[in-house]
């Protein structure tokens, strides 16, 4: 086993009160450990994607209920935009069901950017697969973060998702960076891998040339018609550890404890939190799935002595 990988697997196996210990040190060196960066998450095109992945109800292989949607109107996006930032939310996610941009959408999607950043918002989007000139393009807009996430490890890639590789993600990766645009890239626990697979997909994030500003980690919220809608759930624990090692790995990221925090007591978001998450989507929904509300939220933040951090303009970013 290569010396990284030795390192990174007994990181994820340490005894679950040294790994937390190390963790939160870790994360005190580099943040406030009080302070959660709030996010809002909007579905500016949904469902009728081409990809196969095997967890998404937006796949029009999937044989969801879920019907397609067209672009949102920019209006329409900059309207709830305000709403959030009224609401609190201080970095602006827009997320479109495509397995890529078409060039007739990228005048919209370049509007929506400009809009949003100047109602002070920071700009995240995600779009799927980008080639360098879109890259480019984005960046010119002002957009700060752009979010593709690799699912999971390149081994188990092929089992959940056949229509893209794994490289195609990773390339995607390294012309957003080459743009200048910060990375938001994470992936998803709970879909039938092994604890290998979330430290491999976890190595590959820290191993990028820059690691991701963000990292989404999420648990997967088995949705009804998609192949994984039976698939047992996770043991909570490795949730927690697949955060910790992540806040070890990359510790100037931030990282958000996303998708299926509806599933979860609050005992367990609150230990996710000391583990080094430091970020969340707020709203009560996320693209397709459920998502606490932000009257759950601010009690949570309030029974825990959290507090919204305030936006650094430019600095960190992300999506699920």
């Amino acid at each position: 086993m290569p010396q990284q990988s030795r390192r990174a697997a007994e990181i994820y196996h340490l005894p679950l009160m040294d790994l937390l210990f190390q963790a939160q040190t870790v994360h005190r060196a580099h943040f406030d450990p009080n302070a959660v960066q709030c996010s809002k998450l909007l579905s500016i095109k949904t469902g009728g994607c081409p990809e196969d992945c095997a967890y998404c109800s937006q796949s029009a292989r999937n044989g969801s209920e879920l019907s397609a949607s067209k672009l949102m109107e920019v209006q329409r996006v900059l309207a709830e935009a305000r709403r959030a930032k009224d609401a609190g939310a201080t970095r602006y996610c827009m997320g479109a069901a495509w397995r890529s941009p078409k060039e007739r959408d990228m005048p919209a999607v370049l509007a929506m950017i400009k809009g949003v950043k100047a109602l002070g918002m920071e700009t995240c989007m995600t779009l799927g697969m980008l080639d360098a000139d879109q890259a480019l393009r984005l960046k010119g807009a002002g957009l700060d973060y752009y979010n593709h996430n690799i699912d999971t490890s390149e081994r188990y890639y092929r089992e959940i998702i056949t229509t893209r590789s794994f490289q195609d993600r990773i390339e995607t990766l390294e012309r957003v960076q080459a743009a200048g645009i910060n990375v938001c890239a994470g992936g998803i626990v709970g879909m039938g891998e092994t604890a290998g697979d979330r430290i491999s997909m976890l190595e590959t994030l820290a191993g990028l040339e820059v690691p991701p500003q963000s990292v989404p980690i999420n648990m997967l919220m088995a949705m009804a018609g998609t192949p994984l809608a039976d698939t047992p759930k996770l043991d909570p624990i490795e949730m927690v550890r697949t955060i910790a090692t992540a806040r070890i790995l990359m510790p100037a990221s931030h990282v958000r404890l996303s998708a299926g925090r509806s599933e979860m007591s609050d005992e367990l978001q609150a230990m996710c939190f000391f583990a080094g998450a430091n970020s969340i989507f707020v709203g009560d929904t996320l693209l397709t799935a459920d998502n606490p509300g932000e009257d759950k939220d601010a009690q949570l933040f309030a029974k825990l002595g959290l507090r919204a951090e305030v936006a650094k303009a430019s600095q960190e970013g992300c999506a699920a």
